[in-house]
């Protein structure tokens, strides 16, 4: 039989793709039906990042860098992914649990899919040979630090597609510090759980428990409304949204936020100067004289800024 290249393009996909599910299923990246990335999984997918990484292969952003994190705006965030190219890091659309307080953490992630009574049971089988134990999310909530916040891919579901409630939320609390929790799916027992601490985001609320689910993936890549959030990405959660930093980038985000401030600084300055219209002065001085004014300012608060807060 002749091969068209029509053909061979369909021999080669069916031959890639036999491969990927090859090793995926491969005992160094899968306990039962439950998929995890390696350590070395980790570092691949995520070579760009220079900081330490945690026991379980994760980037670990510094401590230091989280608490500076915990000042940024979205629009601060914005400006450095657009420019990177990032333009799939933002989710919105979420009820949030105290708006008030900045949700900043290292993402842990945790894929759910819709029930199948085949793979589940050959699944939960493979997970007591491995010694697992069953495959909840509490299994996913027992393996949180301090700082992680967990991420849940619970595809949008409401009814039995409740990751907590009160009493496992309030372990959350405990075992991240306060780090957070991001589901696109629900939660049940919100008056309990609005009385607890720490900053949450989820889809909608029912008084259901979790069920007709299957857990699939711990710390892998997931989905959350458009963005694709990697174990380890930096989440930085404020009342109007939650963005996923890649670890590589959260420097320079850090660092354009500090000049952006001090640009808004000055800007409302001369504002209230009420000597020029608004146009003269915003976005970009139009007076070469007023710009040389700005960027001796934006030198001398830089200074300022890193003096006080000592060797990075």
């Amino acid at each position: 039989m002749k091969t068209t290249p029509a053909s061979f393009a369909r021999i080669v996909t069916t031959a890639v793709l036999a491969l990927c599910t090859m090793a995926l299923l491969s005992p160094s990246s899968m306990r039962g039906q439950l998929v995890t990335f390696t350590k070395q999984d980790l570092a691949d997918y995520t070579a760009q990042s220079t900081f330490d990484r945690l026991p379980d292969g994760r980037p670990k952003v510094p401590d230091d860098l989280l608490e500076r994190a915990r000042e940024l705006s979205s629009e601060e965030v914005w400006a450095v992914l657009e420019e990177k190219g990032f333009r799939n890091q933002y989710a919105d659309g979420f009820q949030i649990l105290h708006p008030e307080k900045p949700m900043v953490g290292r993402a842990f992630t945790v894929q759910f899919m819709p029930e199948r009574p085949d793979v589940s049971k050959v699944a939960s089988a493979k997970a007591k040979e491995r010694g697992l134990g069953s495959l909840t999310n509490q299994l996913a909530i027992d393996m949180l630090q301090p700082g992680d916040v967990l991420i849940v891919d619970l595809f949008g579901k409401k009814v039995n597609g409740t990751i907590v409630g009160d009493n496992l939320f309030y372990y959350i609390m405990k075992a991240t510090h306060s780090g957070g929790m991001v589901v696109d799916g629900s939660i049940r027992d919100l008056n309990g759980i609005s009385e607890i601490a720490m900053p949450a985001y989820f889809k909608s609320v029912d008084p259901t428990p979790i069920g007709n689910v299957m857990l699939t993936g711990i710390n892998v890549p997931v989905r959350i409304g458009g963005v694709t959030v990697m174990p380890g990405d930096l989440v930085v959660g404020d009342r109007e949204g939650v963005y996923f930093l890649p670890p590589h980038l959260v420097k320079e985000v850090l660092d354009r936020a500090d000049e952006i401030r001090i640009h808004d600084e000055w800007t409302k300055k001369k504002f209230d100067e009420m000597k020029y219209k608004s146009r003269e002065i915003y976005s970009t001085p139009s007076d070469p004289a007023l710009l040389q004014e700005y960027k001796e300012y934006l030198k001398k608060r830089l200074e300022e800024i890193r003096k006080q807060r000592g060797p990075q």
